[in-house]
């Protein structure tokens, strides 16, 4: 039995022993008197009675050990040509300071701090400046619409709201003043103060009776030594969509999100203190949250701050730039990134030029990663690339080959098995497990581990509704897969993407997977569409890769046939169109069930989250030539 395997039984026969021994790498203020209170399911306490500082193990700890030279946050950002380094000592300075600001402006334990901003450094620096004092930090994606921030400033009844003017996309400015001051005129709840940084690309006008430059806020105060924080007590809010439009925020209890993010970046990441931990992400998103900010910061290394894209700042081999100058050792991003770097480079060119020698490891996660991607991925980079699959909920990988307890074989298509204290099971509709092989939802038996959300922000009633209530005893991730023979986990789409075709069950994921194998396929999704005669029929879009010249229609018919072969008749897969580009969120998910009810001339609300709206026109426009009501 290997290190996996010897791990996972622990973890799952002795769950206090487990957790008890991993918590032992923080420092707490005062010890926990439970490790697993689980009397009131499913609001399962960890840690109670446990007092921790997120802040102190994030920074305090890396100074009193000799760290404080080291980098601990590299901000780079080629859409403003800025480069920064901000060592241990640099964080702990600025930090200590803005929490004496929000001290200065009223804000004390437990009042709520909603953070409206671009990816600079500011942005950190607010993030555990809240943790430093105990208040909860709720961040919301800069340059999320009006509407959208209203709702959360109303959920999330902050005392202040940091800000900036402005957040830089490769070729234009994006004014957030505006958006903020759109929000704060639908809003009942009023912050007292606004905090907002003003960028030298666009400055903002600030409101006196409201608004404080972020510097001259810092006039008058004092910087703060870090408070106790009861291990129950949130960390932070974190808004996800909600199917009522109503967002539901998660909350992240402090003592369980240190205690799984610190151990899960030597566990799964084979990470180790002082190297360079890269997550291609946004701290508005819970990637950015976990691996930008605090698991890398937990466990001292140095994290990199990237304003930019994957692709067009300026070009296809900018990933490869960071990792080269920064000398990463471990990257995590989304497979679209790397679907859109080999849209523009599918021969891997640009990565030629760059010294690739630090690099160990390749994580995805945030989607499905077909298998295409993943060996392409392989193919350039010469170094594990590991799907791996988690929420916003959990917090932390569900799924994952753990690369430092034991790199398991990789299947494509798999993000392999759960990782230690997740107990994945495949159910029915009857909440029974279902044979391997079987396609049915993926569910987590309770209890849940540490790290993972405890309820909804003031909702535990939505929090049952949501997660608990279709399969007791279990919390309902949304996705649909099967867990093999070799008990591996194949996550095959949302639970909502799997399509009833004439009485047969079939995931849209596994349809995807083959029009991906196609040479000259880039990108695609399949959606199921109404049909009078079958219920549902499969659609699919095509995004072909950069300088194909073959025409779209014998694509079209070549992905046809493959789905014929691989999948069968029974699939019904007959129709496919090719796309310039598909409707994604900024996070890089694609939007197919905005795109299903433009098919099904349904109609629709355009996502706050979309990062081009137009391109949803573009959609309507194809599927009406072709005989959908668009």
């Amino acid at each position: 039995m290997g290190l996996y395997s010897t791990t996972y039984n622990y973890a799952q026969n002795h769950p206090e022993d487990f957790w008890s021994e991993a918590a032992e790498q923080l420092v707490w203020q005062k010890r926990w008197d439970k490790v697993l209170d689980d009397n009131n399911s499913p609001f399962t306490k960890w840690f109670s009675g446990g007092k921790i500082n997120t802040c102190y193990n994030a920074l305090d700890v890396h100074l009193a050990a000799g760290r404080g030279e080291q980098a601990a946050i590299i901000y780079d950002s080629p859409v403003t040509e800025t480069k920064e380094i901000l060592s241990y000592n640099d964080l702990y300075e600025r930090v200590s300071a803005f929490a004496g600001v929000l001290v200065k402006y009223g804000v004390t334990y437990g009042d709520r701090v909603i953070i409206y901003m671009p990816m600079i450094p500011e942005t950190v620096i607010a993030m555990l400046a809240c943790t430093r004092i105990g208040a909860i930090h709720s961040v919301v994606f800069g340059g999320f619409a009006s509407n959208e921030l209203a709702k959360r400033i109303d959920d999330a009844k902050p005392k202040l709201i940091v800000s900036s003017s402005c957040g830089i996309e490769p070729g234009r400015v994006v004014s957030y003043k505006p958006l903020l001051n759109g929000a704060l005129a639908l809003a009942k709840h009023q912050p007292d103060k606004c905090i907002i940084v003003q960028r030298k690309m666009e400055q903002a006008d600030l409101d006196h009776q409201r608004d404080i430059e972020w510097f001259d806020a810092h006039t008058g105060s004092n910087p703060v030594d870090c408070v106790e924080v009861s291990a129950l007590d949130p960390v932070y809010i974190l808004y996800t969509s909600g199917t009522t439009g109503v967002p539901k925020g998660v909350v992240r209890p402090t003592g369980g999100h240190l205690v799984s993010l610190k151990w899960s970046m030597k566990n799964i990441f084979d990470v180790n203190p002082g190297e360079v931990y890269w997550a291609a992400s946004d701290v508005g998103w819970v990637v950015g949250h976990s691996y930008i900010v605090y698991a890398p910061l937990l466990h001292g290394c140095t994290s990199v701050l990237y304003e930019g894209k994957p692709v067009g700042t300026p070009d296809a081999g900018a990933f490869w730039r960071v990792i080269s100058e920064h000398k990463v050792s471990c990257m995590f991003t989304a497979p679209t990134a790397i679907r859109a770097i080999k849209k523009e480079d599918p021969s891997g060119d640009l990565i030629k030029k760059y010294d690739m020698s630090f690099l160990r490891s390749q994580f995805l996660a945030g989607e499905r990663c077909d298998p295409d991607t993943l060996r392409w991925t392989e193919k350039l980079l010469k170094v594990p690339v590991i799907d791996h699959w988690w929420q916003t909920e959990t917090g932390w990988p569900i799924a994952s080959n753990c690369l430092g307890l034991e790199q398991l074989p990789i299947k494509p298509g798999s993000p392999t098995c759960a990782v230690p204290s997740w107990n994945i099971e495949v159910l029915d509709s009857s909440c029974k497990p279902v044979k391997a092989g079987e396609i049915g939802a993926i569910s987590i038996k309770l209890p849940l581990p540490p790290g993972a959300l405890s309820t909804l922000w003031q909702n535990n009633q939505r929090f049952i509704e949501s997660y608990m209530e279709d399969y007791p005893g279990y919390y309902q991730t949304g996705d649909a897969g099967i867990i093999d023979e070799d008990n591996y986990l194949h996550v095959m789409s949302r639970t909502d993407d799997i399509i009833n075709v004439a009485g047969h069950r079939l995931s849209t994921g596994g349809i995807e997977q083959v029009l991906a194998s196609h040479p000259d396929v880039a990108e695609c999704a399949v959606l199921g569409v109404a049909d009078n005669l079958k219920g549902q029929v499969p659609l699919g879009l095509l995004v072909l890769k950069d300088g194909v010249h073959k025409p779209g229609q014998e694509i079209v018919n070549d992905v046809i046939k493959l789905v014929r072969e691989e999948i069968g008749p029974v699939a019904s897969f007959r129709t496919a169109v090719v796309v310039d580009r598909l409707p994604k969120t900024r996070s890089g998910k694609i939007l197919r069930g905005t795109i299903k009810l433009i098919a099904d001339g349904e109609p629709f609300d355009v996502p706050a989250t979309i990062d081009d709206p137009l391109i949803l026109d573009e959609i309507a426009n194809i599927l009406s030539k072709i005989g959908y009501p668009g």
